[in-house]
C-alpha cells in the first residue's frame, strides 16, 4: 500500500511526523480525508479529532486546536495552535479548562471583554475536543468501549 509523508506541527513541539496510509483532519467545511496522491489543496482546520492510518498498526488519534493543512500528492503538512495525542491528554486539566471557561462565559464579565470572549470560547472548544477524545479513544480503542468519567477515573471493566 502506498504512502504519504504526515507532519503535524503544533506552536511548540512536532505532535507527529512520519509516513502514513491515510490521515483525517476536521476541515472548516467537514472532514478531509488524504490519500497518497491527493489533488493539491490549502484548507482551514477546525478545532476537532486528527486520525492517522499506518498500515499493520493500529489507528492513532489526536486532538488538534485549529490551523491550517497544505495537501500535496506525497506530504500533508498539518500547522495548528495546539496538539497532542490521545495518550498525552490530561483529562483533569482539560476538564478545569472546560469549567473555567464555561463559568467565564456565563457570568456578566463576559460582555466586557470581547478578546477574552472569544479566547475562552476557544478553550471551550479545545476542552471539549481534548474530553470527547479521551472519552472515545483512550486506550486506541476504535470505539467508545470505556467511558469517560470526570475526574479521570474510569469505569472498571467486569
Amino acid at each position: 500500500m502506498s504512502t504519504l509523508r504526515f507532519e503535524f506541527v503544533a506552536q511548540d513541539h512536532i505532535v507527529f511526523e512520519g509516513d502514513v496510509n491515510m490521515v483525517l483532519i476536521p476541515g472548516a467545511d467537514g472532514v478531509i480525508g488524504v490519500l497518497p496522491k491527493h489533488a493539491p489543496l490549502m484548507a482551514v482546520v477546525e478545532p476537532g479529532e486528527v486520525m492517522v492510518r499506518i498500515e499493520g498498526e493500529e489507528d492513532r488519534y489526536f486532538a488538534v486546536g485549529g490551523g491550517f493543512v497544505e495537501v500535496r500528492p506525497d506530504k500533508v503538512v498539518l500547522v495548528a495552535r495546539s496538539g497532542e495525542s490521545v495518550e498525552e491528554i490530561d483529562a483533569a486539566r482539560a476538564e478545569a479548562a472546560l469549567r473555567r471557561a464555561q463559568e467565564y462565559l456565563a457570568s456578566p464579565e463576559r460582555d466586557r471583554d470581547v478578546d477574552r470572549r472569544v479566547a475562552m470560547e476557544a478553550a471551550l472548544r479545545r476542552s471539549r475536543v481534548r474530553l470527547d477524545l479521551v472519552r472515545r479513544r483512550r486506550g486506541g480503542r476504535r470505539a467508545a468501549e470505556r467511558p469517560y468519567r470526570p475526574g479521570g477515573a474510569e469505569e472498571e471493566e467486569s
